[in-house]
This record gives structure tokens, C-alpha cells and sequence, in this order.
């Protein structure tokens, strides 16, 4: 076990990507192995420590940030086995928690497999990526970091080590589990009996529905049962072909026209991804870009999977669901090869790093949302995005997955007033969409930066639900406290 409590190395584990700037703890634990992690979870019960786990920074809601807890970080569990071939249609590849999500992609891919879970930072660890239940632009047609996780091994807050393959631990017909553990001894438990919201991505407490597996509680639930220190990965055969294009229109309707067709499976084309670009978003992008079409009212951006003979039928769908739709295909930017896709990539990537060079210059840090609703009430929250900032004179993108009904409403405020007033109609947002039955959360997860919205998307009852596990697993309130559950409910009985 290495213990770091120098000022250095300590200052590097006190920030992600939230800018939370509270963060402090009195030192840093970096098990070597998952019995060190558990060996020292056991060792410290009762002695009154807290503890926060550190993945690699990448996150964006505060998680990994201590307030005066200690810290135990994935940096030393690193390991990654070789793709175990199951079948020709499957693989699995055993990894640590502190492996690259990067690193552990170019392993699959050098033997033909692929791991689909696509996070826009590539750099996190593999066991942060599980403990959010992380997705990306290619859930659209993979789903999330659940689908593709056949085990996982869990360092309990007790000192247990609990392995959980996919299929073990299923809950009963009245929802119970019922788990024999060496330290912690009989737990019984009933899964969360408040209804999940019918979106396509969701990432905001913890899983529930029917007949559900215990692996899918532990995936999403932010460190806050146990540590996650190794995964089996479930890998599928590497894609043959690919292509890739960006769509200009004139029209918002035009563009939610093309988006639903797309999202049709009558529509002859068969998306992984398809991603937005509002007209504000094209502004911004045309700086780097002058060659964006201008007078456009926003873009799709698409990715099909395709095979060599099948390919041109495949582009010709696209080019007829176009026409249909109004777009111009002169501006059409089309990708077909390697080199092509990567500057593609490269325009899709650029956004981020222009907005933060723009928000450099300003006095304050954006306000941004990460909601999904159900698709039939998708426009509606986009319409009350766009009128809302409008009204109030913001400066604004929206981007983002809108396949998945998930986009990305950054405002991005001038001076402290418009700060504060975006940061109130934050929480107008949340209200919308819950009443729209949509999720606080679709992919980063809440963290400590959301917590205290967590209720008005579930209500009390439903927080207390999740209380009651969190205490069957973590008793003493060891972990991860602050994350996820408002602190506020840990302290009121179960």
C-alpha cells in the first residue's frame, strides 16, 4: 500500500473537471492490488475515517473531490488481461479499475474486437467509467457502459471482496437479495421500488426495475456501495467499415425532421451516432472552421457501420433520407475514409476547446445541463431551452446526443449577475423535466455538484429508498459520502 500526504502529491487529487475549488484531505491511499483495497477498508472500520475515491480526473460533477475525507485512488491498479474469445460474435477482457478507457480500446482493437462505451474523455479509468454507468455518442446505438460489463469485483466498506458475475445475484420475484458475506455476514435487502424514467440514457441513482441483476445495482451507483476494482469487459467483433457525415439545414424543423426519421428503422439507415449542433454551437466552430455553411439553422452529425459490399446502398440511403428532408446536399460534408472521419472528429471535438477559450476571458464558469427526456417530448425541451436563454439574453450553445434525446445546454455567463441568474433557471430546467418524466442526469452522473437536485426529480420517499441500501452496504458511512445522495437524508433514520 502507498501513502502519499505531501503537499504535491495531495493538491493533484483535489480537482476534476467541475471546479469545485473545496476540495482537502489529509492523504492519499493507492492500493496495489483489490485485497489491499479491502484489506484496508477492514482495517479502518470503526475507526471514524471517510473515504472518497479518485479515478483519473476526468469526471464532471465534483465526485472524486474530498472534503476532508481521505482518499484511495485506482492509479496502481492498472492491470489489463488479453481478449478471451467466447464465440465469433464475443470476447471478454479482464481489467483493474485504474486502466485507461484508451489504452484498454487500442488493446481490443489490435486483436479484432471492439469495446463500443465511448465517454468524451478517454483518458478516465475504466473502473470510474462502471461507477457512473458512463455513455457517449455511440450509445445511441450501443447503450451504456451496462451493457457491455459481464463482472465485477467490489471492495465492500466492511472489508468484504464480493465477486459479481452478470447472472449470479438476481432478484426474487418480491425484488429481494440475499447475500452471505465473510465480514459483513447476512444481508437482505429489496431493491428500490420507485420506477425508473423512460429514457434512453439515464444516470441518476441507483438502478431498479424487475427481476434486475446485482451487478446493474453496483453499475451507476458512484462509489457509494463499494469500490469497484475490477471488471470483466464483454467485447464484440471490430466493425469492417465505417462512414461518417455532418448535415447543414436551414430549418429546426427540417433538422428534427431528419432526427426522427433517422432514429426510424423504416427509414433504411442505420445510425450509431447522431449528434447536434445548434446555430450558436456553428458560430462558434466557424472561427476555427470558415468554411461552416452560414445562414444554417443547426447540423446532424451521423456514424454508420457498414460492410464494403453493402456500402454504397447504405450512402444512398442517407443521401435519399437528406433529400427528403430539405438538406442541401452541396454543403453536406461526407467522410469515407480514415482521414476524412478523423478531421470530422476533429470539428466534433473542437467545440469544447473554443467555448473554453471563450469562457477564459469572462469572470465566470458555464452553467450546463445534462437532462434527457423520453423522444416524444424532446422538442418541447429543446423549444424551452432555446426560449428560455433567448429571453434572458444569454450567450448559449446546445450540442450533443440527440439520438438519445440528451443534448447539452451550456450558457455561458458575462459577469457574476448573468452567473446567478442562469444558475436559478437551472433549476427551472430540472423542474421541466421531471415533469416531462425525464432524468436529472443522462451520462456524467451527479456527484456532489447535483445532489441537492437529486429530490425534485424522485422525491423523498424514493431518496430514503436509496439511503436504506446505501446504509445495508455502508453502515458506518464511510464512502463516497456527499456523492450522489444529499448528505442532508444520510443523516435521518432508514
Amino acid at each position: 500500500m502507498i501513502f502519499k500526504d505531501d503537499p504535491q502529491s495531495v493538491q493533484a487529487f483535489l480537482t476534476d473537471t467541475s471546479n469545485l475549488r473545496t476540495g482537502h484531505t489529509p492523504g492519499i491511499y493507492l492500493p496495489e492490488s483489490a485485497a489491499e483495497a479491502a484489506g484496508l477498508l477492514k482495517m479502518e472500520a470503526g475507526s471514524g475515517k471517510r473515504f472518497t475515491i479518485a479515478g483519473n480526473g476526468t469526471g464532471t460533477t465534483g465526485g472524486r473531490i474530498p472534503e476532508g475525507d481521505w482518499v484511495i485512488a485506482m492509479h496502481r491498479l492498472q492491470r489489463t488481461g488479453e481478449p478471451q474469445m467466447l464465440s465469433a460474435s464475443e470476447a471478454t477482457m479482464r481489467v483493474e479499475a485504474g486502466a485507461v478507457l484508451a489504452d484498454i480500446q487500442r488493446k481490443a482493437e489490435d486483436a479484432g474486437w471492439f469495446y463500443p462505451p465511448d465517454p468524451t474523455e478517454s483518458l478516465c479509468f475504466i473502473g470510474g467509467t462502471i461507477a457512473n454507468n458512463s455513455s457517449g455518442s455511440r450509445s445511441f446505438l450501443y447503450g451504456s457502459t451496462r451493457e457491455h460489463v459481464r463482472r465485477i469485483l467490489v471492495a465492500l466498506p466492511q472489508g468484504d471482496l464480493l465477486d459479481i458475475p452478470r447472472g449470479r445475484y438476481v432478484a426474487d420475484e418480491e425484488g429481494f437479495f440475499r447475500l452471505d458475506l465473510p465480514v459483513a455476514g447476512r444481508i437482505v435487502f429489496r431493491r428500490p421500488q420507485y420506477r425508473m424514467p423512460e429514457t434512453s440514457k439515464h444516470n441518476a441513482g441507483y438502478y431498479s426495475k424487475e427481476g434486475m441483476d446485482l451487478i446493474d445495482l453496483f453499475i451507476g451507483s458512484e462509489g457509494t456501495l463499494g469500490i469497484i476494482v475490477e471488471a470483466d469487459l464483454k467485447l464484440i467483433p471490430r466493425p469492417r467499415h465505417l462512414f461518417a457525415g455532418l448535415a447543414f439545414f436551414g430549418s429546426t424543423d427540417d433538422l428534427f425532421a431528419f432526427t426522427e426519421a433517422a432514429r426510424s428503422t423504416e427509414s433504411g439507415v442505420r445510425p450509431r451516432v447522431l449528434e447536434l449542433f445548434d446555430s450558436r454551437s456553428l458560430d462558434f466552430l466557424r472561427q476555427q472552421y470558415p468554411d461552416t455553411p452560414a445562414g444554417t439553422a443547426g447540423a446532424i452529425f451521423f456514424e454508420q457501420e457498414t460492410d464494403p459490399d453493402r456500402e454504397d446502398a447504405d450512402l444512398q440511403a442517407w443521401l435519399d433520407l437528406m433529400e427528403r428532408c430539405s438538406v442541401p446536399l452541396e454543403t453536406t460534408w461526407m467522410a469515407l475514409d480514415r482521414e476524412e472521419q478523423r478531421k470530422l472528429t476533429a470539428f466534433r471535438h473542437a467545440l469544447p476547446l473554443l467555448v473554453n477559450e471563450w469562457l477564459s476571458r469572462q469572470e465566470e464558469s458555464k452553467i450546463s445541463t445534462d437532462m434527457a427526456v423520453p423522444a416524444a417530448s424532446f422538442r418541447e425541451l429543446y423549444d424551452f431551452y432555446e426560449s428560455s436563454c433567448l429571453k434572458n439574453g444569454f450567450v448559449f450553445i446546445i450540442f450533443g446526443h440527440i439520438g438519445d434525446a440528451h443534448v447539452h445546454l451550456n450558457i455561458l455567463p458575462r459577469n457574476r449577475e448573468e452567473f446567478l441568474r442562469a444558475r436559478q433557471l437551472y433549476e427551472e430546467f430540472v423542474e421541466k423535466v421531471a415533469a416531462l418524466g425525464g432524468t436529472l442526469s443522462a451520462e456524467h452522473g451527479i456527484g456532489k455538484l447535483k445532489s441537492r437536485y437529486l429530490a425534485s426529480m424522485y422525491g423523498d420517499e424514493s431518496i430514503m429508498e436509496m439511503v436504506r441500501i446505501k446504509k445495508i452496504f455502508d453502515p458506518e458511512l464511510v464512502l463516497n459520502i456527499g456523492n450522489l445522495i444529499p448528505a442532508s437524508y444520510l443523516e435521518q433514520p432508514a
